[in-house]
């Protein structure tokens, strides 16, 4: 488990727990039956930089680094066959992982992160917001 300090209640997280959280969540998402074929098709060979770019993006939101720019919601909004199902196991996985290498303070505002991004996304995708709540509903039977 990893923690950015000793205090087990603090939501404090550190660069270097960002980096191992993306490139082990991308590990994970690239071994999913539903997930990889969707990521792969799309990065193919650009995993070198855009695995970085996560960990920038990342570190803006919890560190207030500044380090990523760019149009999250503009680039996703190309991409096809992005169903409801994707948006489900993609945030099933980011919360297994979280869970697994955070102390429950840090895992939830990262879940808390996540959520937020998801809902944006899956409102621009689809435009049923309770379609998501059923997402999240879902989340929340499984345990996460």
């Amino acid at each position: 488990m990893i923690t950015a300090v000793q205090d087990t209640q603090s939501t404090v997280i550190e660069r270097d727990a960002i980096t191992t959280l993306v490139y082990r969540f991308y590990d994970e998402v690239r071994a999913d039956p539903l997930l990889g074929p969707t990521f792969e098709a799309v990065l193919a060979d650009r995993w070198a930089t855009h695995l970085p770019r996560m960990v920038e993006f990342w570190s803006t939101l919890l560190l207030s680094s500044r380090s990523f720019s760019g149009n999250v919601f503009g680039k996703h909004m190309t991409l096809a066959g992005i169903t409801p199902q994707h948006f489900e196991r993609w945030l099933a996985l980011w919360f297994a992982t979280t869970a697994r290498l955070f102390a429950a303070p840090v895992a939830g505002r990262l879940q808390t992160m996540a959520l937020g991004i998801a809902r944006n996304l899956h409102h621009g995708y689809f435009d049923d917001d309770a379609g998501f709540a059923r997402i999240t509903e879902g989340l929340r039977h499984a345990g996460h």
